[in-house]
């Protein structure tokens, strides 16, 4: 082991300086956080609901979940044959920005089924039959997405050449999170505007049949 002298120092440069750089403006966790809020007031404006728009949030984490599920077992197959401090389960710019399209693209399936199952319920539907209804109808729309997607992005995932990696960790984030939103979101999304509709109140409706009683005219009048 060496020690350097006092009288020297180091400093950063190229790409390097810029990621020091960007680390001292805005975090992260911030420049997320007022995404979802924005996401939020938009879908707040669009349903005209203040719970509505949970029942669409609440479905992303499926896909995080999805993607993070799938860079482990990346890690895991890749750590048999690659010593271990290369194999880490990567968080880097790559891997943010596949959790940003997933982010975007499990709502657009989420707001569909919440959609068809709002106007169900608008309609006179039962709530447990509106959400199942919703799911129904948009099935088979939301599995050719999911699929078409994921097919398209298998030439990311299967990379090779310069900046294969880069492409490899964005195909595998997007890849792993659209099987977890298609596998699992079409049956969460359901449940989740069916508790939201029920804690907010809008679960009660007036029974079917019941009209308002009509007063008969006063004589005189």
């Amino acid at each position: 082991k060496q020690t350097m002298p006092r009288e020297m120092g180091f400093d950063y440069s190229g790409i390097s300086f810029q990621e020091q750089k960007a680390r001292q403006g805005v975090p992260p966790s911030v420049i997320f956080g007022l995404s979802l809020l924005f996401v939020f007031l938009i879908l707040a404006a669009l349903y005209e609901s203040w719970s509505l728009p949970f029942s669409v949030l609440l479905s992303t984490p499926v896909a995080v979940f999805g993607a993070f599920a799938v860079l482990w077992l990346r890690r895991v197959i890749l750590g048999y044959f690659l010593p271990p401090y290369l194999v880490q389960i990567e968080n880097d710019v790559f891997s943010q920005i596949g959790l940003v399209m997933l982010i975007g693209l499990a709502a657009k399936n989420a707001i569909l089924i919440v959609e068809f199952a709002k106007d169900a319920y608008e309609k006179g539907e039962p709530l447990v039959k509106a959400a199942l209804e919703g799911a129904r109808l948009r099935l088979r729309p939301i599995l050719m997405t999911s699929f078409a997607f994921i097919l398209g992005c298998v030439p990311l995932w299967t990379a090779s050449g310069a900046g294969a990696v880069a492409r490899q960790i964005m195909g595998t984030t997007v890849i792993g999170g659209m099987i977890a939103a298609g596998a699992i979101g079409i049956f969460f999304v359901p449940g989740v505007f069916y508790m939201v509709e029920k804690w907010s109140g809008a679960g009660k409706q007036p029974e079917s049949g019941m009209l308002p009683a009509s007063t008969s005219p006063v004589p005189g009048d």
